[in-house]
This record gives structure tokens, sequence and C-alpha cells, in this order.
């Protein structure tokens, strides 16, 4: 098991910019699969992106705007979030996994944070 919060979620104007982290806490933070979902009202749990030690994956929709990373000597995963668009409303979940690949599906992942909101405005 591992404990996850998020933070760095708000209010945006379309174009910019957030920066949001997942800190983690638990042994062996570094062999989990991470991944960002977002929700935004009345929609299903949407992949994101995720990361592990194989490499990185993005939903389409997000390609060349967002980019994960992590610093496993912090415990910390980012998602750095750039030219933002008001489709990109939503709250968005850090979640973590053992699973082989880097799954997009939301049960995959037995332990998440709590969410943080983010809206862009026009």
């Amino acid at each position: 098991q591992v404990q996850l919060v998020e933070s760095g979620g708000g209010l945006v104007q379309t174009g910019g910019s957030l920066r949001l982290s997942c800190v983690a806490s638990g042994r062996a933070f570094s062999t989990y699969t991470v991944a960002w979902f977002r929700q935004a009202p009345g929609k299903e749990r949407e992949f994101v992106a995720g990361i592990r030690w194989s490499g990185k994956y993005y939903a389409d929709s997000v390609v060349g705007r967002f980019t994960i990373s992590r610093d496993n000597s912090k415990n910390t995963v980012f998602l750095q979030m750039n030219s933002l668009k008001p489709e990109d409303t939503a709250v968005y979940y850090c979640a973590a996994g053992t699973v082989a690949g880097i799954s997009q599906r939301p049960y995959e992942y037995h332990d998440w944070g709590q969410g943080t909101q983010v809206t862009v405005s026009s």
C-alpha cells in the first residue's frame, strides 16, 4: 500500500500552465506504476498519463502539452500541464499500482489520492 496526496490545482486562463504534484508515503515507491487520471462532472474517469521504469505513456488529448515525471528520492510524481484548454477542466487524481505495464484502466490501480481541482477559464 502507498498513500498519495495531490496538490497544485487551481484556476488558470486558457493557454496557461499548472504543475501538479503527487507525494507518496510508503516503502518501495520506485517500484510502483503511477498514473494521472481526471474526471469531469458527468463523465467517466479518464486516463491522462502514466510512468514507470519502462517508460511513459500519454493520452492522445494531452500529447505535446503535458509531461509526467517522477523524483523517487522525494517520493513525488509531477504532471506539468502547458497550453491548457477549457476541456482540461476536471478533478485530477494520481494513482499507484503494481501492474506490470502502464495500464489505462482505473481498476488496475489500488491506491488513489484525494484529487485536486483544475479549472481552465476562457
